[in-house]
């Protein structure tokens, strides 16, 4: 497995990413000849989150089975350009995803006929929003997936009071105002000073992400730490799910564990799902569990790697959807 720094465009921003390309030296696990051209998957990364981190782990591990995978920073974050630094945007988010897939199919060492998505927390629901409006994609599967946009909007457990939002919504505009009149904005912090805050704002999950993005276990200095206050009111109406009834008759596979306060959207996209569909549980892992345990990543990626492994294994992608009805 080899890993290569690349960099491709979306929507006039340079995106910066991370190539993982399988050993020539043997036949891989998907199928495809050990030369290529290869089964491809783009990875998207938590939101906050760099390619240096899980999404690069997920990468490097489909990689060393048989798909070349793109890890990238999606625009505005980590080594990608774009400003303000840290927007969330959704819009640009699965932009990203489409530039990624195009950038893909221009190597000649991938089978641009055979190209997945992997979105992993809240690049889960960004890539269902890219692949139901954009028929180059012959798979898609999350791990961990979520509507970042709900959970601003509802908490990761769904049960957060509608006046927190609300409280967004009206410092986004004192923001906007501020800014017009040449001030400092100020910035949304991503994350508090201590686990005991962290915990205090938002439960066990605000723990466990306090854990991973604040500490050695999982800290990157280009992980973002604080969002500009328009990444609030540009979150207010996107919904992540809305284009999910148009990835079928192409699959759908969600990962989540068992113990994931956030699993209630994936139980939601399953249910608005109409082509085949698999929600898969790892027993025991959390959300952010399944960001670097190996424990909880191994049987992720051996379930993932038989997914994508199925559903990229023909040349022709007419054969994908052909497949897929006849096996329904």
């Amino acid at each position: 497995m080899a890993r290569t720094t690349v960099s491709f465009d979306s929507n006039g921003i340079r995106i910066a990413g991370h190539l993982y390309t399988p050993d020539t030296a043997h036949e891989t696990s998907s199928g495809a000849p050990a030369a290529g051209p290869w089964p491809a998957l783009v990875v998207g990364h938590p939101g906050t989150s760099v390619k240096e981190q899980t999404s690069g782990t997920y990468a490097r591990r489909m990689a060393e089975r048989g798909f070349v995978a793109l890890a990238f920073d999606a625009a505005h974050q980590g080594e990608s350009g774009g400003l303000p630094r840290g927007l969330e945007d959704p819009a640009q988010r699965v932009e990203d995803f489409k530039a990624a897939v195009s950038y893909l199919a221009t190597r000649d060492d991938v089978d641009a006929g055979r190209v997945g998505l992997l979105g992993i927390c809240a690049s889960g629901g960004y890539s269902l929003a890219a692949g139901g409006g954009d028929h180059r994609v012959r798979a898609v599967a999350t791990v961990s997936g979520v509507d970042v946009a709900r959970q601003f909007r509802l908490g990761a457990d769904g049960t957060q009071d509608p006046a927190v939002f609300r409280g967004l919504l009206d410092a986004a505009g004192r923001a906007r105002t501020a800014a017009a009149r040449g001030e400092d904005p100020g910035a949304m912090p991503v994350f508090p000073e201590t686990a005991e805050q962290a915990e205090a704002l938002g439960g066990a999950h605000g723990a466990e992400g306090f854990a991973y993005y604040c500490t050695s276990r999982g800290r990157h200095e280009r992980s973002t730490r604080a969002m500009p206050w328009q990444s609030v009111d540009k979150l207010a109406s996107f919904d992540a799910f809305h284009a999910v009834p148009l990835l079928a008759p192409r699959p759908l596979l969600q990962i989540v564990g068992s113990r994931a306060v956030t699993s209630w959207m994936a139980v939601e996209v399953h249910q608005r799902a109409t082509g085949p569909r698999e929600l898969h549980w790892i027993e025991g892992a959390s959300h952010v569990d399944l960001y670097d345990r190996t424990r909880f990543i191994d049987p992720a990626v051996d379930k993932l790697a038989a997914f994508f492994g199925a559903h990229l294994s023909a040349a022709d992608p007419a054969a994908g959807p052909a497949r897929l009805a006849a096996a329904r």
